[in-house]
């Protein structure tokens, strides 16, 4: 996909693109290392529980019901920090969107306050395949995030789930971790909220398992992303 970095402005109307939510051109190739991780998850569906299974496929029905009815599918992942969980979410929900050819989907993350992507979550995308460029510095940087080199990356920092790019009305609203569950009994403006609890990788930060664990935590979501929008029928 191809970006041109401008300015810090034009960068921010971008975010409420998403590189992967529709397929990417035919000349378009998926960076190789992302396909094999992509058809690696896909082989372990089993390893989702029917509960989950169950919560994914609600999900699914809502954006097969937007489409259905020539409307634009809108998912915010939302966590306590926006920070991890929730970023992860939102990058691989848009990436399986792709993957599976699903158009009409924008994905978008939120916190219930706004910190910083974690440089650790960051890498342990980075170690999936994904290209990662840091577009800005500062408390709150933005990054540019894509799984190939054609159309729009996808553009990524902290935020609070009704911060701009966000929607106000009319999305999916996922709760990623239980903290913000519980912070919002109500999140404004969705449609449909649907708990999808990821426990936390940062309990392993500076400790040898911290990679192991924010592996183990970035696999599992997109596991659960592909099969999400492998649930997607026309």
């Amino acid at each position: 996909m191809r970006v041109s970095f401008v300015t810090a402005a034009g960068l921010l109307a971008m975010a409420s693109l998403v590189l992967a939510a529709s397929p990417p051109p035919e000349k378009a190739e998926r960076y190789p290392q992302v396909q094999s991780y992509l058809e690696l998850r896909v082989q372990e569906f089993g390893q989702i529980s029917d509960e989950r299974k169950s919560e994914l496929q609600r999900i699914a029905e809502y954006v097969q019901s937007r489409l259905r009815s020539h409307e634009t599918a809108r998912l915010t992942f939302i966590c306590t920090h926006n920070s991890r969980r929730s970023h992860m979410s939102q990058i691989w929900a848009a990436t399986a969107a792709g993957f599976y050819g699903v158009s009409g989907v924008e994905t978008f993350s939120g916190g219930t306050e706004a910190t910083a992507f974690n440089p650790r979550a960051i890498a342990a995308i980075e170690r999936a395949g994904l290209k990662v460029r840091k577009i800005d510095d500062g408390r709150n940087p933005r990054y540019a995030i894509r799984d190939h080199d054609t159309d729009m990356p996808l553009i990524c920092f902290s935020k609070a789930y009704g911060d701009a790019p966000n929607p106000k009305e009319d999305f999916c609203a996922v709760m990623t971790c239980t903290q913000a569950d519980k912070s919002c009994p109500d999140v404004a403006g969705s449609s449909l909220r649907v708990c999808l609890f990821f426990d936390d990788p940062k309990v392993a930060d500076d400790t040898p398992e911290e990679s192991a664990k924010y592996d183990d935590r970035c696999r599992q979501i997109c596991r659960e992303m592909l099969y999400l929008f492998s649930r997607v029928r026309d």
